[in-house]
């Protein structure tokens, strides 16, 4: 049995290392002759195959060589071709984030885990909230707040104390990150379908940003998040541990 396989690593010594013993065991194609891609770093490092590799339709299986793996399988070298066989495939679909700057400038980009807005001064950031064409939060005073998917709702947005949403969950978690005014209020689900509008009140005096996936945009005017069905990552787990089982085990640990 072979497989062609486009091996793809981290920068970190550990998963270059694998990677060179990976290739050695079993080949190496280019991500756009392959199969499968198996990409050996973190969460961060998978992130960024996905992003890199969202174009070609292939699925991508993570072995862990970083230090955070929840999107990742166990790293081993010699019964790959078996797992890959055997893995249980997940579908998800990314956030598109547009955002203008102060400066009328457009930003564009893709989102697999989350977009978040974060205060860029020392002043808390003010933000209206409009959901599908209404205004459902006029003033949301906080350090940020972020929309979610359900693959990312175990990342920053558990951290900022949003919920955990099953994998296939048709819905987003619109999470505030250390609310001030309303100073109860802990977020919102949404439906998968919605589209979310923020609107940074005061700019100059409260500047803010914006982040989808590690790609940051400064001075941030407003900013349209929604579900993009359109892109699809296809993303291998072994059996019994996908992304589903890994998303309830969260929730008790």
């Amino acid at each position: 049995m072979t497989k062609r396989i486009a091996f793809l690593a981290s920068e970190a010594p550990v998963a270059q290392t694998a990677r060179a013993a990976l290739i050695g065991r079993y080949g190496d194609v280019a991500p756009q002759e392959a199969e499968f891609v198996v990409a050996l770093g973190g969460d961060g490092f998978m992130l960024r195959t996905l992003h890199s590799t969202q174009h070609l339709n292939t699925p991508v299986y993570g072995m862990n060589r970083g230090t955070i793996g929840f999107l990742m399988n166990e790293y081993g070298e010699s019964d790959l071709l078996e797992r890959l066989a055997e893995a249980e495939e997940e579908i998800i679909n990314p956030l598109s984030m547009r955002a203008m700057d102060q400066f009328g400038s457009t930003h564009e980009a893709l989102a697999i885990n989350e977009v978040s807005l974060l205060r860029a001064g020392p002043q808390a950031a003010r933000l209206k909230i409009t959901i599908d064409g209404r205004v459902r939060l006029a003033e949301l005073v906080c350090d940020g707040a972020l929309v979610a998917t359900p693959a990312g709702s175990t990342a920053y947005n558990y951290s900022a104390h949003g919920p955990i949403l099953p994998i296939g969950a048709d819905v987003l978690a619109l999470t505030a990150i250390a609310a001030f005014r309303p100073r109860r209020w802990r977020g919102a689900l949404l439906p998968k379908t919605a589209m979310v509008r923020f609107d940074v009140q005061d700019p100059e005096k409260r500047p803010v940003m914006a982040d989808a996936d590690s790609i940051s945009i400064t001075d941030i005017d407003w900013v349209e998040i929604r579900s993009d069905p359109s892109v699809s990552h296809r993303i291998l787990f072994d059996p019994g541990h996908g992304l589903e089982e890994r998303l309830i085990s969260e929730q008790f640990t």
